[in-house]
């Protein structure tokens, strides 16, 4: 690596390259030589910044939520909070090659809880955060926060977000994504309606 690279460009570039490897061989492929290699670094180079395998893939896990959360924040406001929950979650979705490679990439990652137990806890705090991301769209297009009813809400609208992220990561690449769009404007429309009708029930 050049030496004008900082600690964290190092970082983040080995991220990187994990990433790649898994795309192109899957996570088992994943290791310190392979890793290295992609890089185009020495193991010795990786090794002093990430002396561990799992040191290595948690950090990648870790930085691939962080991407993440900086692309939410980033996301323009609306006036309209239908147009700006729409434009939140088309950036959570694998709608597009980038968050689908984006999505296979997090699936494999918190597949390897079992051999790096810090992806446990990265896999939680993904979770809550787009629970917490779910309760504040609740909240802007209702007027409602903590209540038990934007409660229910918000986790109907996280379960079915998650459920589209994974119907559309397994249809064919390049298939019509316009109908993933159609449920989730049929959702927030649904949930903005029933903030006037007293809540819900579940």
């Amino acid at each position: 690596m050049p030496r004008t690279m900082d600690r964290d460009a190092r970082k983040a570039q080995l991220a990187e390259a994990v990433w790649q490897v898994i795309l192109d061989q899957g996570v088992s492929a994943v290791s310190v030589r392979t890793v290295a290699e992609r890089a185009g670094v020495v193991v010795g180079s990786l090794r002093h910044v990430f002396p561990t395998r799992s040191e290595l893939v948690q950090f990648s896990a870790e930085l691939m939520m962080e991407r993440v959360t900086e692309r939410l924040l980033a996301t323009e406001s609306r006036d309209d909070p239908r147009e700006y929950a729409v434009a939140i979650i088309k950036n959570v979705l694998p709608l597009d090659p980038d968050r689908r490679a984006e999505y296979e990439v997090n699936l494999a990652l918190l597949a390897e809880r079992a051999a790096v137990p810090g992806l446990q806890q990265v896999g939680l705090d993904a979770h809550r955060r787009l629970a917490g991301l779910c309760a504040r769209l609740v909240g802007m297009l209702t007027g409602e926060a903590g209540t038990p009813s934007a409660a229910s809400l918000a986790r109907r609208l996280h379960a079915l977000i998650d459920g589209l992220a994974f119907h559309l990561f397994h249809q064919p690449v390049g298939s019509d994504v316009t109908w993933a769009l159609d449920i989730v404007q049929g959702e927030l429309t649904a949930i903005a309606g029933e903030a006037g009708s007293g809540g819900v029930s579940r």
